[in-house]
């Protein structure tokens, strides 16, 4: 994992830090395994714009992802460890023993031939190993965690994140997010050792604003320059415009708590996140 900071010979490359991509082995995704994106623009059924500031970007191919880790007690061989545009992550293509292949996220360490298992009796708290929360052992760092069993990873997915197995009770495992939220998590989901790869990513700096136009990104407008008709922070006459951090809605930007009270998954939050 490095990054590269470019000579600045143009504007643009004046303050530009890019990824090394030395864990990358290819740079040709394995075809049986990517689907085609299609582009809404922000646009809904009707062709009415619902989200704004998107449009545009770069061609991209889905690649599909093995967030469930179902296949129990089939050793795989790591083939290589690629790029995916769609996600911050590096991705591991899988090669089965039973010849099927499979795409998962790939986590730190992660080495081309290196054997991998998604089981609970055989398998080993080694990195890229899947396995049930009741077979991990106390204080390991882990990734690609399940909410609920066979839903599919849904935390800790994003490069460089991890959690932390803290305690287990029951049926019931506590685990420490990335957010800094402690949680209580069924011990039969699935989490996955390691942290996540690219971890670098945090570095990178875009040094234009064309990258964020080729990621999909289009130009935001500061709501402190738009009128009061299009945001409560609009209006005003010099100094005067802004007011209290809000959203468009009139929701408080800062330290206000939207978290419903009555939220049923209430009960399992042992600690909530930092501010």
């Amino acid at each position: 994992m490095s990054v590269r900071k470019l000579k600045p010979i143009t504007p643009g490359q004046r303050f530009r830090v890019v990824n090394g991509f030395d864990a990358i082995t290819t740079d040709k995704p394995e075809k049986s395994l990517i689907a085609p994106i299609k582009k809404s623009g922000g646009r809904n059924s009707q062709g009415k714009m619902t989200m704004r500031y998107k449009g545009g970007g770069h061609k991209r191919r889905y690649r599909i992802i093995d967030f469930k880790r179902d296949k129990h007690g089939v050793p795989a061989t790591v083939a290589s460890i690629e790029y995916d545009p769609n996600r911050t992550a590096f991705i591991a293509l899988l090669n089965y023993q039973d010849g099927e292949k499979r795409y998962v996220i790939a986590q730190n360490g992660l080495q081309v031939d290196q054997n991998i298992v998604s089981d609970a009796e055989t398998a080993a708290p080694n990195i890229g190993n899947a396995m049930p929360l009741s077979a991990v052992p106390l204080g390991t760092v882990i990734s690609c965690i399940e909410l609920r069993p066979g839903q599919g990873a849904v935390m800790a997915r994003s490069a460089g994140a991890f959690a932390q197995l803290v305690a287990k009770e029951g049926k019931y495992a506590t685990i420490k997010l990335p957010s800094g939220e402690i949680r209580r998590v069924l011990v039969t989901c699935m989490a996955t050792i390691g942290a996540i790869s690219n971890s670098d990513h945090q570095l990178i700096v875009s040094g234009k604003a064309g990258r964020s136009r080729w990621l999909g990104r289009r130009p935001r407008t500061r709501p402190v320059v738009m009128n009061p008709v299009d945001h409560p922070m609009g209006g005003g006459e010099g100094k005067s415009s802004g007011g209290h951090p809000r959203s468009r809605k009139g929701i408080p930007a800062k330290g206000y708590r939207t978290r419903s009270k009555t939220k049923a998954s209430n009960k399992y939050i042992v600690e909530r996140r930092k501010k």
